[in-house]
């Protein structure tokens, strides 16, 4: 072994700079920071979209569109869906609890049938809100249409 051989383990040592030990360090003083203003000092964080200055992209942008408060949203199910649910499980009366229990919707979403589709079986459909053409289909069968 010769002092010239001699070598810290590997993984041992680091390259980054140690700012802020000293002026023999050469990264003491301002610690890389530069002179005055908001980035030289402590708790400096800039802002989401800031642009040095320049008015931001997001406020030169003309505000547009609406967004209706009032709005009531609904899950649609078709006809189509009413027919298997009823063939598979021998439903004469299709309501919110038998829409849940096929995972069709929570709890929480109001539904709405649509006139998509065939249904060629009788049957009792309690919801939300219908289209007319799916209260007529319904209704043509015999069945009835029961809105919440």
């Amino acid at each position: 072994m010769k002092l010239h051989t001699l070598a810290p383990a590997a993984g041992s040592t680091r390259n980054r700079k140690r700012i802020g030990r000293g002026p023999g360090s050469g990264k003491g003083g301002t610690s890389t920071r530069g002179h005055k203003g908001a980035k030289q000092r402590s708790g400096y964080s800039k802002k989401i979209g800031f642009e040095g200055g320049q008015m931001p992209l997001q406020r030169r942008l003309p505000k547009f569109g609406f967004k209706n408060i009032n709005r009531v949203e609904y899950k649609a199910i078709n006809l189509s869906t009413l027919q298997e649910l009823s063939e598979k499980n021998q439903w004469s009366k299709i309501g919110l609890d038998e829409l849940i229990g096929a995972g069709y919707l929570s709890s929480k979403q109001k539904v709405k049938i649509l006139a998509n589709g065939e249904l060629t079986a009788k049957l009792d459909v309690v919801a939300h809100a219908f289209s007319k053409a799916a209260v007529a289909a319904i209704e043509a069968l015999g069945g009835t249409a029961t809105k919440l």
